[in-house]
This record gives structure tokens, C-alpha cells and sequence, in this order.
């Protein structure tokens, strides 16, 4: 009984070990097979996602390249500001780590969490901009407070800084952060969401050249987010640095004559055709592009009714007035029409059928040649030489002076004027061109619309006998390390002729004649720009706004503000070997000779006071 009852529980042992036996193997095969599967089939993955967890990547902003003037001195730069950033990842919970923020920085825990919210889908390793430009305090408080802060961090970038406010705002342009259709669009390789591009101006056109291109560092983090060391860098290359056309001094010259009125100035070397200034009137302040501008701000620019955001010299459209005579002359002549003894007589109107067509001198300038009209500016020489040309004739030589089509001046939304002619009349209105409208055209009024640089190649191509200059705002283009990408003195890409005026030496010898006589002559109507020791040729033009009638006589100085003339002024100097041309036109500035004429006076002391 005893043997029998040792066999049996020997073996309950047996079976009992073997069960765990059984068990302890069963486990060790789960172990096996879970290592197995981490470590084989998963493993790839789970070392990724391991290696995110520490070793991240960081990209590093170029420096974008600096702009100078033509003579070096610095107008635009970068300098470092701070953005408040969170990743997502490292900071949860992230309304608990909001909250410590919202604790050290003035800056509302609700808005921190909207800015987040508008980045759902982000990837949590993507920093989130909280703020642009926390400022130097803020960012000694984020430093001071890290590690309580998980995931938050300060990125530094390099800023656009615009050293002159204001100053040559419409040819320089700004920059504004990238959206979403301009990264699909594929014009812009290389960049990423949250980069700042060009948007306007210099800064929009030569944007590939100016951007540079990322770099990026692998770095070490810890659980906290927080950098431990870095692995490996590559450095960003900085943009290339541009140099203008434009020459600074003159530049804020311009600005300076252009305060409190609303207008334009553009200034040119009528030998190669570089821009020398160019200044729209009110203007704006790049910077607050740069550092984020409230609706209310930017409501205000846009509802502004003098225009701050329009570039006047180029896409600001007037009609010429008496500028436009000097397409006149250069038509009537070359047609056989008229010839520089020719003359009419002006008693201070001209009949044309059942209407009188006014003089602006109301008692007439008597007889005059075209020489004496151009300097006098007689509208009743010009009515009848109009009449002979007939408004087809007239068109042919504005749109061969290049008027009514864009200069080709690398700078956005060019306007192209308007140069009419019976079939655009018939084709636009439904109504036939009336003989009567011709008089109108030749004096530079009915529907002709030019723009101011239009008329500055215009008055350039007077100065230098005839070539029209496409007008070029690079002089060159300069790696960061200073090696030359372009130079307009070595390529014609800059230098290029767009034709030639449609006119003889001896008739541009005839209307240059009536320009120095305009300035230089004692009846001249631009008498008021003349300076000893400079000669300098010209044309006014007072844009009437209001239309003359033979019993109006309501003066100029009685209209409401916004139904005075606009005043025109073209311009160079000195009239024999020309340096500088100008064009300046004051809206609602009443007179060319009283408004702009005066402004262009001081460009050309100031500009030729230091190349005479």
C-alpha cells in the first residue's frame, strides 16, 4: 500500500513539472516570437521611429542677399529676429505647457492654442510658429525657463530690413510669407511653408537670384526636445547681392521734393538708360510687410484714395497734355505738314466748325513758328496741325515714340496707356471718331493715356537723338562672396535699344530747339526751372480734368481739389551733352510750369551739382 501510494505521487510530480515545463517553454517561444517580429519583421520601422525620438533634423534659413545702389551704398540688409516655436511632439500635454508659457510671456494662452489649431495635420515633429518677432526680452525669458517648457524653443531667422523707410518702396518692393498656391506652383524650387518671398518690386523680380538656398543640421535631442548636440551641418547659402541703377542721395531727393502730394518722379540716364530714382507718392513702409501687418493696416493702405501701393511711374495712367506736342511736331514735320517756317496765327482760339477750341494764353499768342509753340506751349499751332494730321497719323508716331504699349521695364504690372485711333473709337464705343476729337489728341487731351515712364524714355530718346532705351534698374549682380553673376557694362541685356524715334536729326534738332526755349526764354512756360551754368531743355503739361468751355470761367485755383489739373514736367540736361532726364507728374498739382517743374529743377542741380 505504501509502494502504491509513493508511485502515485511521483507521478503527480512528473505531471505537475512537465506542466510547467510546458508553460515556461510556451512563454519563452511568445518571448521569442514578440523579438522575433520587433526585432526582424518591425524592426526597420521601430529603429525610425526610435531614432526621431533623439536625432532630428533642422533646417537653416539663408541669409537673403543684400541691395545697394549703384554707387555701394547699402539700402536693404537682413538682421536676425526670434520666433517662438512648439513641436508638438515634446510638449505634451500641450495645453499644460501653453499655460506655463502664457505665464512667462505677455502673450494670451487662447491665442497660442488658435495659432495651433490652424496647424492641425502638421506633423508633430514640425515646429508650429507661435509668434514672429518675440523680441530680445522675451526671448532671455524663453531661455531662462526651457526646461520647464518642453518642446518650446526660440528659431532665430534673418529679417529684411529696409534701412530708409519709405524709400524707393514701390522699385524695391517687399517680401510677404509664401501661401499654398505659390509652393504648388513650382516657380519657387527650394522653398517651404513659413519662408518669406518677394512680392513686389526688385524684390519679386530677381527673387531666384536673391533667395539663397536652406541648409540643415542633424541634431541629438532629449526627451524633452531640448538639444544635445550636433551631429552634422550643412550651411546655407546666402542669396546674391543685387546692385540698382539707382543712385541713393538722388533717390531721397526725390522722396524729399515729393512730400504731402500725391504723384510721381522718374529719372534717367538718357545714354544707357539706367534709372537713376524712381519715387511714387504717398508711399509705404516695407518693414511692416516683414513683421506682419494688421487688417486694419493693411485696409487702410488699400482704401488709401492716393494710391500708397501704386507704383505711379509705371502703372499710374494720365493723359500727356502738352508733353504729347512734342509727338505733334516730330508728326506734322516728317508728314511735310508743317516746316520750321511755318507759322499760324493764335488770337486765343481756334473755330472749328460750330465750336471754339481755347487757347490756354486767353489773348492769343499772335503768330508763332514751331519753335515758338513748342517754347509757349500755343494750343491753337498744335489744334491745326492736329487737324491736318487727323488722329490715324497722330497714333502711328505715339506708338512709334512708344507710347501706348509697356517700356519693358522689369517691374510687375506695367500699364501700357492708351494711344487712340478711329477703329478703337468705332470698335469700344460704337461710335464713329469725330474730326473735332483730333484736336483734343493733339495737345495731349481726350481719351491718350500714357504713363511717366513712357514719357521719360521718350524725352530721353529727344536728349540722345532718337534711340529709345528700355529702361534697366541692375547695374550688376554679386555672389555674397563677391563674385560677379552680371554686369549690364558686360551684356546687352540691359543696354538693349527698343527702336529709334521716327524722326530726322534735323527734326529732333527743330523740337530740341522749342525745349531749350521753354526753359531757357523769358516766355517760355518752364522759365521757373532755369539755372545759371546748367542749361536744361523741357515741356510742361497741365492735364485739364474738367473740360474748357468758350463761357467757362471758373479759374483753376476755384475748382474743387480733386478737379484741378494734373501737372506734368519732362525734362533733361545739360541740353547739349545730356546726362540726366526726368519726368515728373503732381496730381491735381494744378500747373506743369508752378507744380512739377520746380522738382525737376532741383534733381538735375542736385544730380549734375556732383558730375559737372
Amino acid at each position: 500500500m505504501g509502494k502504491y501510494l509513493k508511485t502515485a505521487d511521483s507521478g503527480w510530480y512528473r505531471q505537475r513539472l512537465t506542466g510547467v515545463v510546458l508553460c515556461i517553454v510556451a512563454v519563452f517561444v511568445v518571448l521569442i516570437a514578440r523579438l522575433f517580429y520587433l526585432q526582424i519583421i518591425e524592426g526597420e520601422e521601430f529603429r525610425r521611429l526610435s531614432e526621431n525620438n533623439c536625432i532630428r533634423l533642422q533646417s537653416i534659413e539663408p541669409s537673403r542677399g543684400l541691395i545697394y545702389d549703384r554707387n555701394g551704398i547699402l539700402i536693404v540688409d537682413n538682421c536676425p529676429f526670434f520666433d517662438l516655436t512648439v513641436i508638438l511632439k515634446d510638449a505634451r500635454p500641450i495645453e499644460h505647457t501653453i499655460e506655463k508659457l502664457f505665464q512667462y510671456i505677455n502673450i494670451p494662452a487662447s491665442d497660442l492654442m488658435r495659432k495651433i489649431k490652424r496647424n492641425k495635420g502638421i506633423s508633430f515633429y514640425t515646429p508650429v510658429v507661435l509668434k514672429r518677432d518675440i523680441g530680445r526680452d522675451a526671448l532671455a525669458v524663453i531661455e531662462a525657463h526651457k526646461f520647464d517648457l518642453s518642446g518650446v524653443g526660440v528659431k532665430v531667422r534673418p529679417r529684411r530690413h529696409y534701412i530708409n523707410r519709405r524709400s524707393a518702396a514701390h522699385l524695391i518692393g517687399y517680401l510677404g510669407e509664401i501661401n499654398s498656391n505659390e509652393l504648388k506652383s513650382g516657380k519657387y524650387s527650394g522653398c517651404r511653408a513659413g519662408d518669406f518671398i518677394g512680392k513686389f518690386g526688385v524684390e519679386r523680380a530677381y527673387e531666384d537670384f536673391l533667395r539663397g538656398k536652406h541648409g540643415g543640421r542633424q541634431v541629438e535631442v532629449n526627451a524633452t526636445g531640448q538639444v544635445v548636440r550636433i551631429l552634422e551641418t550643412v550651411e546655407a547659402q546666402a542669396g546674391h547681392n543685387i546692385f540698382l541703377t539707382i543712385d541713393q542721395p538722388l533717390q531721397q531727393k526725390a522722396e524729399e521734393l515729393l512730400e504731402g502730394v500725391a504723384g510721381a518722379v522718374a529719372v534717367m540716364d538718357p545714354t544707357t538708360g539706367d534709372i537713376l530714382a524712381m519715387a511714387s507718392s504717398p508711399s509705404f513702409d516695407q518693414n511692416a510687410f516683414v513683421k506682419g501687418m494688421s487688417h486694419e493696416e493693411w485696409n487702410s493702405l488699400i482704401s488709401n484714395p492716393f494710391r500708397p501701393m501704386e507704383n505711379k511711374a509705371v502703372q499710374g495712367e494720365y493723359p500727356p497734355a502738352s508733353t504729347y506736342k512734342i509727338i505733334t511736331v516730330i508728326a506734322g514735320i516728317e508728314e511735310g505738314v508743317i516746316d520750321e517756317n511755318t507759322t499760324f496765327y493764335c488770337p486765343g482760339h481756334y473755330k472749328y466748325g460750330d465750336r471754339k477750341f481755347r487757347c490756354w494764353k486767353r489773348t492769343g499768342h499772335g503768330s508763332v513758328n514751331v519753335i515758338r509753340a513748342l517754347a509757349e506751349s500755343c494750343d491753337v499751332f498744335f489744334y491745326q496741325v492736329g487737324q491736318k494730321l487727323g488722329v490715324d497719323r497722330l497714333a502711328w508716331y505715339a506708338k512709334a515714340c512708344g507710347l501706348g504699349s509697356p517700356t519693358g521695364i522689369n517691374l510687375d504690372n506695367e500699364a501700357s496707356g492708351l494711344i487712340p485711333t478711329a477703329a478703337w473709337k468705332n470698335r469700344y464705343t460704337g461710335v464713329a471718331w469725330q474730326k473735332g476729337e483730333t484736336l483734343s489728341i493733339a495737345i495731349g487731351q481726350g481719351y491718350n493715356l500714357v504713363t511717366p515712364i513712357q514719357m521719360l524714355v521718350l524725352i530721353s530718346a529727344v536728349a540722345n537723338n532718337g534711340e529709345i532705351y528700355t529702361p534697366s534698374i541692375i547695374k550688376k549682380i554679386e555672389t555674397a562672396e563677391g563674385k560677379l553673376v552680371y554686369d549690364v557694362n558686360n551684356s546687352r541685356e540691359n543696354r538693349k535699344l527698343a527702336g529709334r524715334l521716327p524722326a530726322s536729326r534735323q527734326t529732333l534738332e527743330l523740337v530740341k530747339k522749342g525745349l531749350w526755349e521753354v526753359v531757357n526764354k523769358r516766355h517760355g512756360t518752364a522759365n521757373i526751372a532755369h539755372v545759371d551754368g546748367i542749361d536744361i531743355s523741357g515741356k510742361t503739361g497741365t492735364v485739364q480734368l474738367v473740360s474748357r468751355k468758350t463761357n467757362d470761367n471758373t479759374y483753376e485755383e476755384d475748382r474743387a481739389p480733386h478737379l484741378k489739373a494734373h501737372a506734368w514736367f519732362v525734362a533733361y540736361a545739360p541740353s547739349d551733352e545730356p546726362k540726366i532726364a526726368v519726368v515728373v507728374i503732381v496730381e491735381h498739382g494744378e500747373h506743369g510750369s508752378s507744380a512739377a517743374a520746380p522738382i525737376a529743377r532741383e534733381l538735375i542741380k542736385t544730380y549734375l551739382g556732383g558730375t559737372l
